[in-house]
């Protein structure tokens, strides 16, 4: 058996250190498994490379290190095949605000824009902000596995509608869509000429075996072409609050529609994001292969856990998220009941499909035992149960 080199078990107290994730419920006996950061310690290789800006003692404004953007490119060749050059490349303080700038970027106010529901609430949120109109078209669920809804999604277009919002992989129901769907999906947005706005955060969180992420603008240069792909080493390397992510848009006319929209009101990324962000790509892949191994095993145990209590659980392909049907059990408030109970978990209303929850088993495998046990003491106290 092979050494492991990282502890994912170490015990490390958030409390008070303005986590949001885990200052939440202040004082409470709350086990917060909502927000999607994990509890872990980011990998050695990046906190060196903060500590090693951090000595240097000086932080004026700072442009896009040298080696990071041949770190990512490097990275996305190694991982998809993915040959991007360095022009291609935006910088972004974050992924919704690439979401938001995209929708800015793409028509003209009044203009549609889709996306498949349940699904990231800021997908929602940003075509209003963005004074375009949303049209969410239902992911199908069959025999426990989500899917797309290609008649739905045709029957919804509009001669208005302008891009399609995708989530690959899916946030929150775990699907890493196949090659199929998103040739389908491409060909869709040839046929209606539609830009598409490819959310890619969870690219590097893969958990089921022979299962791989296809970035959809890798599916031909036409694709490349319509398409904006957002990333960041947030989720992967658990860099959140750093704030550095990316879009990667081939076609110069829609870059510099992209960069139109930023304007002057975004700001640039961090210096210690850039920090983090080139350690991560350059130096973090070993760390990241331990951990897609912890969080498989923390996946198994959820969904063993609670399909054992008739609950139906997604099967989560990529990303440290659960998603769960409470629809049978009659319970009003599902985050209220569980909160009750000692565990804070995500509503699936802010998703877009009320009766669901969000678990996220980013967390230290006994913490996650914990809540499990405390769900089943909630649910095993339903009437009838």
């Amino acid at each position: 058996m092979t050494q492991k080199k990282f502890d994912f078990d170490e015990i490390i107290d958030r409390r008070g250190t303005a986590s949001e994730k885990w200052d939440k419920y202040g004082d409470r006996d709350i086990i917060p498994l909502w927000v999607a950061d994990m509890d872990f310690k980011s990998p050695p290789a990046i906190v060196k490379a903060l500590h090693e800006r951090v000595e240097h003692g000086v932080f004026g404004y700072t442009a896009p290190p040298q080696g990071l953007a041949q770190a990512v490119i490097d990275s996305l060749q190694a991982e998809f095949g993915w040959q991007v050059r360095k022009e291609w490349i935006t910088w972004l303080p974050g992924l919704v605000t690439g979401l938001n700038v995209s929708c800015r970027a793409v028509g003209e106010a009044g203009d549609d824009v889709v996306t498949f529901t349940p699904v990231y609430p800021p997908f929602m949120s940003a075509p209003p902000l963005s004074d375009r109109n949303v049209i969410n078209v239902p992911l199908v669920c069959e025999a426990g596995r989500w899917g797309l809804d290609l008649a739905a999604l045709e029957a919804a277009v509009t001669p208005r509608t302008k891009q399609l919002l995708l989530c690959s992989p899916h946030n929150p129901v775990g699907r890493v869509w196949t090659r199929e769907e998103l040739v389908a999906l491409d060909d869709f947005a040839a046929r209606h000429d539609l830009v598409i706005c490819s959310d890619e955060i969870h690219a590097g969180l893969v958990l089921e075996p022979g299962v791989r992420h296809i970035p959809i603008a890798t599916l031909s240069p036409e694709a490349s072409r319509r398409t904006i792909t957002l990333m960041a080493p947030s989720k992967t390397y658990n860099v959140p609050g750093l704030g550095c992510s990316f879009a990667v848009i081939s076609d110069d006319t829609l870059r510099r529609a992209f960069r139109k929209a930023m304007g002057r009101i975004v700001p640039h990324v961090n210096l210690l994001g850039y920090t983090a962000a080139e350690a991560a790509y350059r130096d973090g892949e070993e760390w990241r292969q331990e951990l897609l191994e912890y969080l498989r095993g923390n996946r198994d145990l959820v969904e063993k856990e609670l399909t054992a209590l008739g609950l139906p659980v997604a099967k989560v392909e990529a990303t440290y998220l659960s998603w769960i049907d409470l629809r049978q059990t009659g319970i009003e408030d599902p985050v209220r009941f569980f909160e009750d109970a000692g565990v804070g978990l995500s509503g699936g209303s802010d998703f877009g499909l009320a009766g669901y929850v969000r678990l996220n088993f980013g967390c230290r495998r006994e913490l996650l035992k914990e809540a499990l046990r405390r769900m089943k003491v909630a649910l095993d106290g339903l009437p009838g149960r």
